[in-house]
């Protein structure tokens, strides 16, 4: 996947892991980029400085592309500003690509034209923060039925209605993607992808949850190959991120070895569609 996408590791993969081992494991494997993480129980990259934090990331040949998150971003979005204040101003500390905003979860399903007028009023609250400090705000639909910003679809729908300002941009996650019934990509709007698999036969994907998330392989049943694949044709060359959540890879001995494997998989089955379309 390398020569295809660049590859990279969100700290929930590891998260037993030091901010500097992530780095480590992440210049091991060959990635360019790390995301990094504030919900693991400690402090951002251990309470390290972000510029000494960037410095060190720099040392081992890694981006820092996404800090995360601003947790239910959509919910009294007055409320947060404070919070999307401080973690921005980290992610300017570090470099930082950007930063997660993480919608809301209901207890029940939630309108869909709520879910806009929701997510249109917190948009609009959070954009000037974000272009006053020159950083991209990355909005993660989540699958869940619950959710209170289920598809890509009202995402872009509110965007669209904003002009689709340059401080807003797409995570487009393969788990939630699956989860929402798929429907359209929009690779164009679209920052990073993050990566997972389900092995697990049992469960129908409605009753999916992230302690199901694993490594991505053979057994997948989320299409994840299939997902690149049509994000790749429709032009997306940004990096492509693994996020599991299962505790059976959080546990691993070698978690290095594992990923290894996992990204040998993927950029074989890339590479076939490379190779067929040249």
């Amino acid at each position: 996947m390398h020569s295809v996408l660049p590859i990279g590791l969100n700290h929930m993969t590891v998260p037993s892991a030091s901010a500097r081992a992530l780095l480590s494991i992440a210049a091991a494997l060959g990635c360019t980029g790390v995301e990094l993480r504030r919900d693991l129980g400690r402090p951002l990259f251990d309470g390290e400085s972000g510029l000494d934090f960037a410095a060190a990331a720099a040392v081992h040949g890694q981006e820092i592309w996404c800090l995360a998150e601003l947790k239910a971003f959509n919910e009294n979005p007055e409320s947060k500003l404070d919070q999307a204040q401080e973690l921005i101003s980290t992610a300017v500390d570090c470099g930082a690509g950007g930063v997660a905003l993480i919608p809301a979860m209901a207890r029940g399903r939630v309108d869909r034209g709520d879910q806009r007028s929701a997510l249109r009023r917190a948009l609009r609250l959070l954009q000037p923060i974000l272009e006053n400090h020159a950083i991209r705000g990355l909005i993660e639909p989540l699958g869940f039925a619950n959710s209170s910003l289920r598809f890509k679809e009202d995402l872009v729908a509110v965007l669209d209605e904003m002009q689709r300002p340059d401080c807003y941009a797409l995570i487009h996650d393969t788990f939630h993607h699956r989860l929402a019934g798929g429907g359209p990509l929009y690779a164009g709007l679209t920052a990073i992808v993050h990566i997972s698999g389900v092995t697990d036969p049992s469960p129908g994907i409605g009753q999916l949850t992230d302690a199901h998330r694993v490594l991505v392989d053979a057994r997948d049943r989320l299409g994840t190959i299939a997902q690149l694949r049509d994000l790749r044709t429709a032009g997306y060359t940004g990096p492509v991120s693994f996020e599991a959540f299962a505790p059976e890879i959080h546990e691993m001995k070698d978690p290095t070895a594992a990923l290894a494997g996992s990204i040998a998989f993927i950029s074989s089955q890339l590479a076939e569609v490379s190779a067929g379309a040249a």
